[in-house]
């Protein structure tokens, strides 16, 4: 469905609500009262974590803005998470900002049931996890294109280890 359908959709449910004097907990956003986290998406990629602050602060105290980049160059994917102190400001960021224009693109802000945030590993907890999946394959043959976002270890002498190195190191033994 087109995302400005939906936009309508959801202001045409919530003037409904209102028109009927439907309480909070007879609300379609009752269902998330447990999540205080919104999805943001759409978004023109060259918006930083400072001007999601500033949006989403019109309707609550922001504890947490998680803007999701690439791993390799760092670049926003064009979707963010939000998380508010109180909950129901994320009822009012849903209501007012989904459908908003922000820098030329309509963006599309809705309720989060369950999301986790990823804490950030420091590199040598990253390198223990990577050495302990193995070693890349596409490594070992010089066709590895993914850099630090690899799952897998880049570690030379462990791919010569564990004995599924490289051709030519085959071929001598």
């Amino acid at each position: 469905m087109n995302p400005l359908t939906m936009v309508k959709q959801t202001q045409r449910i919530n003037a409904k609500e209102l028109d009927l004097g439907i309480s909070d907990d007879a609300s379609w956003h009752a269902k998330y009262k447990d999540s205080a986290y919104v999805y943001v998406g759409e978004l023109p990629y060259d918006l930083t974590d400072g001007d999601l602050l500033a949006v989403f602060a019109q309707y609550g105290e922001v504890v947490d803005v998680n803007l999701v980049r690439d791993k390799g160059p760092g670049k926003s994917k064009g979707f963010a998470f939000v998380a508010y102190e109180d909950q129901r400001s994320t009822n009012l960021a849903v209501d007012n900002l989904n459908g908003a224009k922000v820098l030329g693109r309509i963006i599309k802000v809705e309720h989060c049931g369950k999301y986790l945030k990823r804490e950030e590993e420091d590199e040598e907890t990253r390198q223990k996890k990577r050495e302990a999946r193995g070693v890349c394959r596409a490594f070992q043959r010089k066709e590895s294109t993914r850099g630090d976002s690899c799952k897998f270890s880049h570690n030379e002498n462990r791919g010569a280890n564990t004995g599924w190195g490289h051709e030519d190191r085959r071929s001598s033994r």
